[in-house]
């Protein structure tokens, strides 16, 4: 991304947008604090599992639309107010429940890398995730049982009847986390 670039996406010269930010990185951090804007925020006082869920499926929505926003959440040296915002929201959920601050980071970190991650794995996929792609590129890449038993074994039982999409694997995979985050909240109040 440059000025030039953008100044050409808004039909406008680049020059020009130096009256409305100071430079490129104050245009990113204004990007990424508008990517946190829309990911829905949890209350502090709800209950926290079901905030957490309601709010990494809003994460991989955002995430999904905007692409290019994945690598700037976390990275950019100057958190503006909706990211700060959002990150106190997150906290404020986790504690409220009864998280320690050391367990709070640690669910707050494992479940943003896991959609980050997901998010990832989406965008590098080879069929548009959520058609039912899955069945013909397996079909298309199927392995040898010979050489390789588990993968035929395993693509053979999940795309027996038609009904498995790997868009499935977020849910899936997040109820894992969040039965071990849930477990350590347990382990920690006894």
């Amino acid at each position: 991304m440059s000025m030039r670039n953008v100044a050409a996406e808004l039909d406008s010269e680049a020059m020009s947008l130096y009256h409305h930010v100071p430079n490129k990185d104050a245009l990113l951090d204004g990007l990424a604090d508008w990517a946190f804007l829309q990911i829905d925020l949890p209350d502090p006082g709800a209950p926290w599992r079901e905030s957490m869920t309601a709010r990494a499926m809003s994460a991989r929505a955002v995430l999904g639309r905007h692409p290019w926003a994945l690598g700037m959440l976390e990275s950019r040296p100057n958190p503006g107010p909706a990211l700060l915002r959002h990150h106190d929201r997150v906290l404020g959920c986790l504690s409220e429940a009864g998280f320690s601050a050391a367990l709070a980071t640690h669910a707050f970190s494992t479940i943003d890398a896991f959609v980050y991650g997901f998010v990832l794995t989406e965008a590098s996929l080879p069929f548009a995730p959520g058609e039912g792609a899955e069945a013909s590129f397996a079909a298309d890449v199927a392995a040898s049982a010979d050489d390789y038993p588990y993968i035929a074994a395993h693509r053979a039982e999940l795309l027996a009847d038609g009904s498995y999409t790997y868009a499935d694997e977020f849910a899936v995979g997040l109820d894992l986390i969040l039965d071990a985050i849930e477990e350590q909240l347990r382990a920690s109040a006894a």
